[in-house]
């Protein structure tokens, strides 16, 4: 049987409403914007034309397509069940007025499919997106195309829903922020260029998001607003616990690939980063639980961090990642601050690492008195300066150090440090009985 607007409309009444569209041309695709005189290609502003066109269609719960052609609006709302499609990769719709391209409120299931939008670069309001979403439940994002945004590209506000198969790039800000949002899934996008963020997924107050960002690539991430690492972040996870981020390809971020702070539980598992410029993955500040798994770096000033014991920052694995090429790279680092393939401070498991030129250290363990707990098994370390730098400070606790391979540590295998200075010799040769606190066997130095 064919399928016409006769049977959709009579399938709708038989299932309780009735859509007020009374001549709009239905299809198996879904309502013609065309019908409500919306134009591919006209060059004035069509933003009333496709408002009312957006309106219909989600009040019959039916997409509304846009055929290949550009499109001039602003300011357009999303009600619940709004379902825009394009034609990927033809259908654009460039911004010319209003806080926003598209934005929605209180909203849900809005959907997004195969659409071109574009900023122009224009300059939005503080904390304004491009699309911007406020309380929207089960959003969906899928194949378009995001440029130019003169703020951030995507800003989802206590949403959830999926971001997937789709590109923001030269966003001016972030381009995608996540705030007090639940259960994202951000997975397979393209995302470059942005001006001081690539994703950033926060919680106003530490508790359970439970999204995974998985499979993006991310690349070329500035810090247009400077700072010490609030911006210049490829993955920036803050106080949002039980996050997974997986599987991403990330390249060229002016600090760090992936940077957890104060965010427990969280898996940091299969990336491969390349080129940062501060530390390419981060557990910092007052977490609990952080696996870190299974990464390949190369190239950053330090490889991992798992830090701020003294802000309560703990509980953690680094197991079977790839450092290398470590070293400075910023102009105003002094050399002795970068350098290390992996640092950790407190009730931390470091095994089976393989860490290759790392000029300071292949592996920190305590920073003055913040060490407590942690073994570092079985490990490889080449080319570095110390193997493995301990803390020995007064009031640092236990480290075993055991099974781990050492060649070309140049500084010694394994040294107790007194915060930035050496304070011992080669523990793996001599004088590890001086210290009861560190537990070192079975070490192989070459």
């Amino acid at each position: 049987m064919e399928l016409n607007r006769r049977h959709l409309l009579a399938g709708a009444a038989a299932a309780g409403f009735v859509a007020p569209i009374k001549a709009a041309p239905l299809s198996t695709f879904g309502l013609d914007a065309a019908h409500f005189g919306v134009r591919a290609g006209a060059a004035g502003d069509q933003s009333g034309a496709l408002q009312r066109a957006i309106d219909q269609a989600a009040q019959a719960r039916v997409p509304l397509m846009l055929a290949p052609g550009v499109y001039r609006a602003g300011g357009l709302t999303l009600p619940a069940g709004a379902n825009l499609a394009g034609i990927r990769g033809a259908t654009r719709l460039i911004l010319t007025q209003g806080p926003s391209l598209l934005s929605a409120e209180h909203a849900d299931t809005v959907s997004l499919s195969g659409l071109m939008l574009d900023g122009g670069g224009r300059t939005l309001a503080q904390g304004r997106a491009l699309l911007h979403f406020d309380d929207v439940k089960a959003i969906r994002i899928v194949e378009c195309e995001i440029a130019g945004a003169g703020g951030n590209g995507v800003t989802l506000q206590s949403c959830d829903g999926e971001v997937t198969h789709s590109t923001i790039t030269g966003a001016a800000d972030n381009a995608l922020f996540c705030n007090d949002s639940s259960g994202l899934l951000i997975a397979a996008n393209i995302i470059a260029k942005s001006g001081n963020g690539g994703i950033r997924l926060w919680q106003s107050d530490k508790r359970s998001d439970g999204s995974t960002i998985a499979d993006n690539r991310i690349e070329d991430t500035g810090a247009r607003d400077g700072g010490t690492g609030e911006n210049g972040n490829a993955i920036n996870v803050f106080r949002a616990a039980d996050v997974i981020v997986r599987g991403n390809h990330i390249r060229n971020a002016a600090f760090s690939a992936i940077r957890g702070n104060s965010a427990s539980n969280i898996q940091i598992i299969g990336n491969n980063c390349s080129a940062l410029d501060e530390v390419a993955i981060y557990s910092e500040f007052g977490f609990e639980g952080a696996v870190i798994a299974d990464n390949v770096i190369d190239g950053a000033e330090t490889g991992i961090s798992v830090t701020n014991f003294n802000e309560g920052g703990r509980l953690a694995t680094v197991r079977g990642n790839i450092v290398r090429n470590l070293g400075t790279r910023r102009a105003n680092r002094p050399p002795d601050e970068a350098g290390v393939g992996i640092g950790v401070e407190a009730d931390t498991v470091v095994s089976g690492n393989v860490i290759e030129r790392a000029p300071r250290a292949g592996i920190s363990a305590g920073w003055g008195q913040y060490l407590r707990n942690v073994a570092i098994t079985g490990n490889i370390v080449r080319e570095a300066g110390f193997g493995v730098a301990v803390s020995v400070v007064a009031g640092a606790g236990v480290a075993v150090v055991s099974g781990n391979l050492f060649a070309g540590t140049v500084r010694g295998a394994i040294v107790g440090m007194e915060w930035q200075k050496a304070a011992t010799g080669d523990l793996a040769l001599a004088g590890a009985e001086r210290y009861p606190q560190l537990k070192i066997s079975g070490n192989q130095v070459n």
